[in-house]
């Protein structure tokens, strides 16, 4: 496979994946974090380190909204729930040490 052909795919996944996290509102961020170590806003900063890369201009709010698929405060306050005892929990289990 050529380097065209393989970041077409890769990009093509990327929005699979972003679609599909879109439409799973049900999945919290915290659950995300916890189970495989990254969330929406992590793919947010990815997506603002990457095009700084590039030389890019992308604003962190700019790129969440790309990932939510709204601005962030409308999907936080349509869909985000309070982190339960047992998510904060994991989730400080969860984080690196150090």
């Amino acid at each position: 496979m050529d380097k065209s052909a393989q970041t077409e795919i890769e990009a093509a996944a990327f929005r699979r994946l972003v679609s599909h996290l879109q439409k799973e509102t049900d999945v919290q961020n915290i659950d995300l974090m916890v189970l495989a170590g990254f969330c929406r806003n992590c793919l947010a900063k990815w997506l603002t380190a990457e095009a700084q890369e590039q030389n890019v201009t992308l604003d962190y709010e700019e790129a969440r909204e790309q990932v939510y698929g709204m601005p962030y405060s409308e999907w936080k306050d349509k869909y985000q729930l309070k982190a339960t005892a047992e998510q904060l929990a994991a989730y400080e289990k969860r984080k690196p040490k150090g």
